[in-house]
């Protein structure tokens, strides 16, 4: 039986039809996509190259005029300059002469790594231990679900501070395979993958996975067919997979996609903390903007709305697959 039935993939493109929202957030976050899976090719800079002769250089179109103080001859003279945007950084520079637009490409490649990579772990675990709970129910459910509820007790930023304090920023380097093959010289050669930061978030965010698939799986524990399969000799890992698993996906699937925006913001945050264990990542260029935005906004705004940009369409894709998957939801507005 596949994960998601024809009658399953039937309603994700009506709803997507009808659903405006639905297609600006899925344009976002394929777009995001693309962007960070193609970065050697569309980044016009190397990221991480410094040119301090063009620090702060404001978005295109943009001129930014500061006063400063010199002494002249013996007297303290004030002295005007000005910096003008030009189209060879079209989102301006960091204090250091980074290309911002470089940086906000190469910086959604970190975030969508962590995004996809800790929720995956935490669907896996938290689909498993869910399911092991409600399908055996009794002792079995009740000890799995009160470790559920330890965790649940502490804030996923509070534990994964304190793991990053254990074990470090363990980063793990991915190679490019766009660099290797020669179609990118000059860019980074591998995308860095801060682990010690995915563990963390995983750690803590297994446990909402782990409660959807236990309600999930007591209500499809009692379906007659699962009683069937149970009566014809069929083991219990066998009518998991085959039958429970299944079943329970919908709802794991849409609370799985809309994890991903909280653990970017989460891994936004410990970036701007300073434990992103990679220097390209939108925290840490939002962490580096604060010194400057006084005098130069966008190296903080840049990498902030790309979070908002991420964030937003993974919500909207989320409300798409709830509207298409929830067989309870009345549909008739939505073309509103």
């Amino acid at each position: 039986m596949g994960v998601l039935s024809p009658r399953t993939v039937s309603n994700l493109r009506r709803e997507l039809a009808a659903s405006l929202i639905a297609k600006v957030g899925l344009l976002l976050v394929v777009f995001i996509l693309l962007m960070a899976i193609f970065a050697p090719l569309v980044a016009p800079y190397n990221p991480s190259v410094q040119d301090t002769s063009r620090a702060q250089l404001p978005p295109v179109g943009m001129t930014v005029s500061e006063s400063s103080t010199t002494l002249v001859d013996g007297e303290i003279t004030e002295v005007e300059s000005t910096r003008s945007g030009t189209w060879a950084h079209p989102l301006g520079t960091d204090g250091l002469g980074r290309d911002m637009l470089s940086r906000a490409i190469y910086g959604a490649r970190t975030s969508l790594l962590v995004g996809l990579a800790a929720m995956l772990i935490s669907t896996v675990v938290g689909t498993a231990v869910g399911l092991t709970a409600g399908y055996y129910g009794g002792r079995v459910d009740d000890t799995m679900m009160r470790g559920v509820d330890v965790i649940l007790a502490f804030p996923s930023l509070i534990v994964s501070l304190s793991l990053i304090g254990v074990f470090g920023n363990v980063a793990i380097n991915i190679p490019d395979p766009i660099v290797a093959l020669g179609f990118a010289d000059g860019m980074p050669s591998s995308a860095i993958l801060p682990a010690t930061i995915t563990i963390a978030i995983a750690s803590t965010g297994w446990v909402w996975i782990a409660r959807i698939a236990r309600g999930e799986a007591i209500s499809v524990a009692n379906e007659d067919y699962v009683r069937a399969a149970r009566t014809t000799g069929l083991s219990d890992v066998r009518t998991i997979f085959r039958h429970v698993l299944p079943n329970s996906m919908t709802a794991i699937i849409v609370l799985a996609t809309i994890q991903i925006a909280t653990i970017i913001i989460i891994e936004s945050s410990l970036s701007f903390l300073g434990f992103s264990g990679t220097t390209l990542s939108w925290g840490f260029d939002i962490a580096q903007g604060r010194d400057y935005l006084a005098t130069s906004w966008w190296i903080a705004t840049v990498p902030g709305v790309m979070i908002v940009l991420a964030v937003v369409g993974i919500n909207l894709i989320g409300d798409w697959l709830r509207d298409a998957l929830d067989p309870g939801i009345d549909r008739g507005g939505a073309n509103s």
